[in-house]
């Protein structure tokens, strides 16, 4: 696979409110990658044309009804994207890459596997992922019914937990939940998944209010518990911005309203907010006793 041009799909907003989040991903990962990327950013599109396209009020393209996030489906489409062809890799917009993405792209994907993942007995994380898209091709939903049945990829998801071979597990720290346990060095590539401590919040939010335009995220936030990676975020932001880059490269048309689940009530996880989600688990196993 060498000398092939790495395949990158982002999942994020089509409203500008990622704009940090897109810079600072593209930024590092042109920092560490020795080989050609090509970044395709998925987003929502009023265009016809689209892989993307959505039309909720006249209930044409993507039905986002269901969805926690705008692109919470579109990974499971980038296989019929390629057409069934080589490999992609799939990243939520909340990345930042700190390894060669070339060891990630060359990750093996075998046997009966059709993605390499974060994995372990109960759960398969594919918020960042490589797809081998020929071998995904007899498991997946067709695009056209992906598009307009808005729980098709909860259902996916379901079978993916429920036949575990189907999942290589990764080999590295290539989607390292907020950290975790890790330093800093022994991160590959770090999600900052928890939606209300993200560290591009403090950027785009007020960017938005400017403009008298709100968040896709409608939860509750607050500082992350690593200064150390909410340093680098920042750190990543200003080289990036010193090399050139501009928010303005990632603008698009905004898309407008789209159907989407709220997080009024969103917990994060258990390793930005342990003590919440302890006493959650808690207070369940009281009331199940």
């Amino acid at each position: 696979m060498n000398n092939e041009i790495i395949k990158v799909f982002v999942g994020c907003d089509p409203n500008n409110c990622d704009l940090e989040q897109m810079m600072v991903l593209d930024y590092s990962i042109k920092k560490h990658t020795t080989e050609p990327v090509e970044i395709i950013w998925m987003q929502l599109s009023r265009d016809p044309n689209s892989f993307w396209y959505s039309n909720p009020e006249k209930g044409e393209g993507w039905n986002t009804s269901v969805w926690v996030t705008p692109f919470s489906a579109f990974r499971w489409a980038i296989p019929e994207y390629c057409g069934f062809e080589g490999r992609a890799i799939y990243m939520d917009a909340d990345i930042i890459v700190l390894d060669d993405l070339l060891k990630l792209w060359q990750h093996p994907i075998a046997g009966k596997s059709i993605v390499a993942a974060k994995s372990n007995s109960d759960m398969a994380r594919l918020c960042t992922c490589v797809w081998d898209n020929k071998k995904a091709k007899k498991h997946l939903i067709p695009v056209e019914k992906l598009r307009t049945d808005s729980g098709a990829y909860k259902r996916l998801m379901s079978l993916i937990q429920k036949k575990p071979e189907l999942v290589q597990p990764y080999e590295g720290s290539y989607n390292c939940i907020d950290g975790e346990d890790l330093a800093l060095d022994e991160i590959s590539i770090l999600h900052y998944s928890d939606m209300g401590t993200q560290f591009s919040h403090k950027y785009s939010i007020p960017r938005l209010k400017k403009v008298g335009e709100d968040h896709w995220f409608d939860g509750e936030i607050m500082p992350h518990p690593r200064k150390d990676l909410s340093d680098l975020f920042d750190r990543y932001y200003n080289e990036a911005l010193n090399a050139g880059y501009s928010l303005e490269d990632y603008k698009v048309e905004p898309f407008g309203k789209f159907p989407k689940r709220t997080q009024v009530d969103y917990k994060g996880n258990s390793v930005t907010r342990p003590i919440k989600q302890n006493f959650i688990k808690s207070l369940i196993s009281k009331l199940t006793k």
